[in-house]
């Protein structure tokens, strides 16, 4: 009667544990002398720059001394450090969207990126979301919302059909927060020229002109403040006679 052996396999604790095979190797001894097959020039040769102490290799595009192929090539146009990308959103897609009970809004609980985002209606915030007026003769259910910028076409379309549009400023926490629904956060307020000018515009529906304050539901106490800031310049003088003499 042939007996079947079947081997148990060990335990893994932290006694047998133990490097893998091959996985570890002597250090290499450089300069020890001619005997150990590394000593002399270390095994770097002789001369040239890949021999010399420090760093052995180039910066990546050095082509030698001669010039490099980066600046040999000519150069236009500029980055702008303070442009902003805007996520569109169209008022056609909007109405797609309520017929199909994913979006819904009220003058106390307007449309912002949250409701875009969560609901598919925008893939990505970017640094805000614009309201376009492409297609807007399928707009036929009032709306309210307020994103960072509206067009011109689009905040005709939404009010003549009784919604509502407040675009208000958002910095990248300020719009991370809203995404995020934290409401333990004072969001920012403008402060580049072009962003105060365009905010305290009631043409542009800006949640910061006075106009806005006092039809927005949902204005807060800073806004008055804020809005009463900003537009001071509007009233100051400055005497220009002194200015003259000197």
């Amino acid at each position: 009667m042939s007996s079947v052996l079947r081997s148990r396999a060990a335990r893994i604790t932290l006694s047998n544990l133990s490097p893998g095979p091959n996985s570890q190797h002597a250090q290499k001894r450089l300069g020890r002398g001619q005997g150990s097959g590394r000593g002399g020039t270390s095994g770097r040769g002789h001369k040239g720059q890949k021999a010399r102490a420090g760093n052995g290799k180039p910066k990546a595009g050095f082509e030698g001394g001669q010039t490099p192929i980066t600046k040999r090539f000519p150069k236009k146009g500029f980055v702008n450090p303070n442009r902003k990308v805007y996520a569109p959103i169209n008022l056609d897609r909007i109405q797609h969207w309520i017929d199909q009970g994913r979006l819904q809004s009220s003058p106390e609980n307007p449309i912002t990126a949250r409701e875009l985002l969560l609901s598919g209606c925008i893939h990505n915030v970017h640094d805000g979301v614009k309201l376009l007026g492409d297609n807007a003769s399928f707009l036929k259910t009032p709306i309210h919302i307020t994103p960072s910028r509206a067009s011109q076409s689009a905040i005709k379309a939404v009010e003549s059909i009784g919604g509502s549009v407040f675009c208000k400023y958002y910095n990248p926490l300020a719009l991370r927060d809203c995404v995020k629904s934290r409401e333990d956060r004072i969001s920012a307020a403008p402060t580049r020229r072009t962003d105060i000018l365009w905010y305290t515009n009631w043409r542009n529906r800006g949640y910061l002109s006075p106009e806005a304050i006092e039809k927005n539901p949902k204005a807060e106490e800073r806004w008055k403040e804020l809005s009463k800031q900003l537009l001071s310049f509007k009233d100051q003088t400055f005497d220009t006679k002194g200015l003259k003499k000197l």
